[in-house]
């Protein structure tokens, strides 16, 4: 009996025990949040966040989900999110208007993209004059049309550009309303499912590559250095799982964007999954916001900003030395 007893409150103490151990990890976890552009570009979130790498790395992540990188940095710079999941054109808005970000890895890159109208009879770039272009403004896509139509010895006003939100231009092109749309996938192959035939894309690989980051306010990062690095350490090993595991990576990914899994398979290589900081991180970003000066989009009399003082590459480089690849001013750990 005694044996029993001595048994039973063994079990009773390791119980104990482990109920506190659970409550004490669950209430030590830091809280982030975090603005996503609920796409694949936002893949490495997605799979932190759904296979439970962020909790492994002791952060309780909430998801507020968007449809554009823009909208989410302004949640963060509106003090409703932590941290956004953005491309360079919100980033380059921000530094021309002073905002004191911080951007800490890129971690996905793609082509930009043009889907046309069978019936426009576009073969090459050079045909796109006279034609209506669907783009985004103030968004990758805008560089991405002005620098093709450059290519192609055009200027804007050798066309019609017609502003529109990427969910929308797979419609505007089976109206007829635009004769061919700019933009990133999924949506080039969202207008081919729903077109068919009556589509057809352009040639013009290389044009420009859209990356995606993560950012943050400088203030957030110089208070939250610990949940920075486990953040970005929560992204490094959804990376390498989705490298070792790319069937369920495509299966998760779908599943958190809604898309048709095969149409997700279907442009899978599409995306550059690679947490960094390197030397194309910073040339995007200088590109981008020479265009915004050359265009007449950032603040009349401005100067380029200097990006060197918003990438701050601390919070990788404790994560993973090796992934800072910036030029010797750009990788000021900080």
């Amino acid at each position: 009996m005694h044996h029993r007893l001595t048994h039973f409150s063994r079990l009773l103490a390791t119980t104990f025990a482990a109920t506190i151990f659970v409550s004490l990890t669950a209430d030590a976890a830091e809280t982030v949040r975090l603005a996503q552009n609920l796409a694949p570009i936002s893949g490495l979130t997605i799979i932190a966040k759904e296979r439970g790498f962020f909790e492994k790395n002791g952060l309780d992540v909430r998801v507020s989900n968007f449809s554009s990188g823009r909208e989410a940095l302004q949640t963060v710079l509106g003090g409703g999110a932590d941290v956004a999941t953005t491309a360079e054109a919100p980033v380059t808005a921000a530094a021309f208007a002073g905002q004191k970000i911080a951007l800490l890895a890129r971690m996905e890159y793609s082509d930009d993209k043009t889907l046309t109208r069978t019936a426009a009879h576009i073969a090459t770039p050079a045909d796109l004059r006279g034609k209506r272009i669907g783009f985004s403004a103030g968004t990758g896509s805008d560089i991405y049309t002005n620098t093709l139509l450059q290519r192609a010895g055009l200027t804007p006003g050798d066309v019609t550009l017609v502003n529109l939100r990427p969910q929308d231009m797979p419609a505007a092109l089976a109206s007829g309303s635009i004769d061919a749309y700019d933009s990133w996938e999924p949506f080039i192959s969202n207008g081919k499912k729903a077109l068919g035939a009556a589509a057809r894309e352009l040639p013009a690989a290389g044009v420009y590559a859209e990356t995606f980051n993560i950012v943050v306010e400088q203030s957030w990062l110089q208070a939250h250095h610990t949940a920075a690095v486990a953040f970005l350490r929560s992204l490094l090993e959804a990376q390498q799982w989705l490298k070792a595991h790319p069937d369920d990576a495509i299966t998760t990914i779908a599943a958190a964007t809604r898309m048709p899994r095969d149409d997700l398979a279907g442009i899978w290589h599409d995306y550059v999954f690679d947490l960094t900081l390197d030397a194309r991180t910073l040339d995007t970003l200088r590109h981008h916001a020479q265009w915004r000066m050359a265009t007449g989009n950032a603040p009349q009399g401005a100067a380029l900003p200097d990006f060197d003082a918003i990438i701050f590459s601390a919070p990788l480089a404790q994560v993973a030395p090796d992934r800072v690849r910036l030029p010797a001013r750009a990788a000021n750990a900080r």
